[in-house]
């Protein structure tokens, strides 16, 4: 039974802060130095429901899948030194995309530390780079404190990873408990206040503006914010593009909606960056993927940037105006200072090269009449298949591209994907932890054959739990974006991107989850059906075409409007 009294170990305060923090699921691994706190975990069970993945790698990538889904902090429990080290990947993808996450490492005791005993690694020294904050407890007394402290820094301003490296000694000790809430950090700002006259010059710039372009990033969905994006746009009949993060901050078919900017994105929005004559950035990052060449980037136009991290403004494109704050109220102080406005020849003038692109590129990806089946259409045919209304979670690589491109969003927060860090094998326990996130959405993974090798032991987790997560396996027995990469600029010398598979249906088979092989293309849609009405988890296997290339392109080096329709 669990100890009621206030007098208890330091294990067992960490699980009532995890509580009082109103977590309710947790990702995790268990092993020696942490294993004091899975000892107090058992008697939580019913309220901190505890996944055991297979990986301790997975488990950061099934809270970042979690939290993205959820707008929760995402937990994961790990012990220490290789159990720490396997969460590092997740921990710098979290912080690159901007996701609430707290890691709980196991550490050897306060006594031992500096003496390389077994399983010791610096563990702050190493996350201190990738982390928003990280911490040593080495005393029982500290952890209420700790904890509070790590989900309001995780969760405030700009979201981050937080890691508490937890000492064992102070799992063990007793202390007297008494739960805290932080709310307030001396020298910590996490959403700055704008600048004077900053609002009214954003204003100013959008109310004389004949051609304004807006770039919608994650920003936004964090913030919670698409009502007040999108009550701007439309009063002043802004277009948009939207980041790779930021696919599901609006619907895909608002009108205004112009498509994805960046490396692979639609050829309109990325064009028409260099024709406007203001640039509006809303809650994103300038990523190369996204500027191209920043010698020609936007250079005719001024620059208003809607920011909450006052270290984003200015680091890499230098904006005329600067918003500083949460996009969701300083939003609305524009939008109160803009005239309506039509802006319809400049709205127009996207059209023409949407129409190039739908006739060059998209209708051959999502409508092929013969030949092998391609990723784009297997993507849209899912997509079809459920509403345009599930989360879609990808792993990295051709499939993240394809998916990104050709799968539609009707929801807030309907994608999970790894941005900045580019992370393969992310995909699988991604999904897991989305559909613990928002366990009455569809979730859709879709994965190619070099991340779902990754983290395919994963799929025990899936097994375990009864994960309902419908994964598509997109197979063309290639590392896909590297060998398109290797045909475009390497003289199609493909070196070590051929890959011999297994075959998947026998290893489906073996953690119990049903699978289907497509080959054909007049299977896909009754087995996508088959797949949407299969009561937990399913493995959709596709057999696409093995040269298959995501266009347009943007060359690396390249302007944006300069991308590739095809391929010599």
């Amino acid at each position: 039974m669990k100890n009621e009294t206030n007098h208890i170990s330091g294990a067992e305060a960490l699980m009532r802060s995890l509580e009082h923090e109103g977590v309710d699921v947790l990702f995790g691994y268990p092993g020696g130095a942490i294993m004091p706190t899975y000892d107090a975990l058992y008697d939580h069970k019913e309220t901190l429901h505890h996944i055991l993945v297979r990986h301790e790698q997975a488990a950061v990538h099934a809270a970042q899948g979690y939290a993205r889904v959820s707008g929760k902090v995402g937990c994961a429990i790990v012990t220490s030194g290789p159990g720490a080290m396997n969460t590092i990947t997740g921990v710098a993808d979290a912080m690159i995309d901007s996701t609430p996450m707290v890691v709980i490492c196991g550490q050897v005791g306060a006594a031992m530390l500096g003496t390389d005993a077994f399983q010791e690694v610096d563990v702050v020294g190493v996350t201190q780079p990738i982390t928003k904050w990280n911490y040593q407890i080495r005393r029982a007394e500290d952890i209420p404190w700790a904890v509070a402290r790590a989900f309001y820094i995780a969760r405030s301003g700009r979201p981050g990873p937080v890691v508490l490296d937890f000492a064992k000694n102070a799992q063990t000790a007793m202390i007297d408990y008494e739960p805290q809430t932080v709310d307030f950090i001396r020298s910590y700002n996490p959403v700055p206040q704008p600048l004077l006259g900053c609002i009214e010059a954003a204003a100013e710039l959008i109310n004389s503006s004949e051609r304004p372009f807006m770039l919608v990033g994650q920003g936004v969905e964090l913030a919670g914010a698409r009502s007040e994006l999108l009550a701007l746009c439309e009063k002043a009949q802004i277009p948009f593009g939207q980041t790779m993060l930021g696919l599901s901050a609006a619907p895909t078919a608002h009108p205004l909606n112009m498509g994805m900017l960046g490396m692979h994105g639609n050829l309109a929005p990325n064009v028409m960056t260099n024709r406007c004559d203001l640039l509006i950035a809303v809650g994103m990052r300038f990523d190369d993927r996204v500027t191209g060449n920043l010698h020609t980037y936007a250079r005719q136009a001024k620059v208003i940037h809607f920011e909450i991290d006052p270290s984003e403004v200015g680091k890499i494109v230098k904006p005329t105006v600067a918003v500083l704050g949460d996009c969701k109220e300083t939003l609305v102080e524009v939008t109160q200072l803009v005239k309506p406005a039509e802006h319809r020849e400049w709205v127009d003038a996207f059209r023409p090269y949407a129409e190039t692109e739908y006739e060059k590129v998209i209708d051959a990806a999502i409508n092929p009449k013969n030949g092998a089946l391609l990723m784009g259409e297997v993507v849209r045919r899912v997509s079809e298949a459920t509403g345009d209304e599930a989360v879609m979670v990808t792993d990295v690589g051709q499939n993240q591209l394809f998916g990104c491109r050709y799968f539609r969003y009707t929801h807030p927060r309907s994608i999970v994907t790894s941005g900045g860090c580019g992370t393969m094998g992310f995909g699988i326990p991604a999904a897991i932890g989305a559909a613990f996130g928002a366990p009455d959405r569809t979730i859709c993974m879709f994965c190619g054959d070099g991340g779902f090798q990754m983290t395919i032991q994963e799929l025990g987790t899936i097994m375990e739990q009864q994960c309902p997560v419908k994964m598509i396996l997109l197979n063309n027995s290639y590392l896909g974006n590297v060998r398109q990469w290797q045909y475009m600029f390497f003289d199609k010398r493909y070196s070590f991107t051929p890959m011999l598979n297994p075959d998947y249906e026998k290893i489906a088979a073996g953690y119990g989850i049903p699978c289907r092989t497509v080959v054909e293309r007049d299977k896909l849609e009754e087995a996508i059906r088959e797949m949407l009405a299969t009561d937990g988890p399913y493995l959709l296997q596709c057999a696409v075409r093995e040269e298959d290339n995501v266009l347009p392109m943007t060359p690396p080096g390249g302007s944006v409007d300069e991308m590739l329709l095809e391929i010599e």
